[in-house]
């Protein structure tokens, strides 16, 4: 997987916790980094499934059949 640089800044408490638990866990800040925003991630996924979900019912957002569907994308089956 490539890798790329992010630089941003952090609330200093927030910065200061991060290091502390990279050192109680003998890991580097970056991998705590991952892991955390992975698990946000995962965690926001539900929320936006929800929202679609949410959105398709009250008709805010369409749909389309698979036949529609392969139409538009000019598939024949």
């Amino acid at each position: 997987m490539a890798v790329v640089k992010k630089l941003f800044n952090l609330d200093e408490a927030i910065a200061n916790e991060l290091e502390l638990v990279a050192k109680s866990l003998h890991t580097t800040q970056r991998e705590i980094v991952e892991k955390a925003l992975d698990f946000y991630f995962d965690y926001t996924d539900n929320i936006v499934a929800d929202k679609i979900c949410k959105d398709i019912e009250n008709g805010e957002m369409k749909t389309y059949s698979k036949d529609e569907t392969y139409k538009k994308l000019g598939i024949k089956l």
